[in-house]
């Protein structure tokens, strides 16, 4: 069994990584799955070097993502006795997660619906109804 837990950045993703260990410590042979999406628009009209540079960033925004993120979760799972690795990437957070679930063979999808406010708020709750109501594997939301 293979489950993907989509985290925001967040404390809520903490509630998510919980649930999935409580799901995976009682299989003997689960994987865990931790996914990280950075929101990243592709349509934008730029010069050459405008592009180099968006290149740069996204480059470190990744970095970013898997040290203070991403990294912390795997190394939680992997000490608690867990079969985890992760994946960063940019695009749109409900399509990227369903694409990476259904690539991946996951059986399920635990993200944590996100307490906090503002335009992040906004933006994850409706990539979380997003990706419950389009996603090709069932999506548990934790709260």
């Amino acid at each position: 069994m293979k489950l993907v837990i989509g985290l925001d950045g967040h404390g809520s993703g903490e509630k998510a990584l919980e649930f999935a260990k409580s799901i995976a410590s009682h299989s003997e042979t689960c994987e865990l799955i931790v996914v990280y999406v950075i929101e990243w628009s592709p349509f934008s009209f730029q010069t050459a070097e405008e592009n180099a540079q968006r290149h740069k960033r996204r480059e470190e925004e990744i970095a970013v993502a898997m040290e203070r993120v991403v990294d912390p979760a795997v190394t939680s799972l992997k000490e608690a006795g867990l079969s985890a690795r992760a994946i960063v990437r940019h695009g749109d957070v409900a399509d990227t997660i369903d694409e990476i679930a259904h690539a991946e063979g996951a059986s399920q999808i635990v993200v944590a619906r996100s307490s906090a406010g503002g335009l992040t708020s906004r933006l994850f709750g409706s990539s979380t109804a997003n990706l419950v109501m389009n996603a090709r594997v069932p999506v548990t939301v934790v709260a």
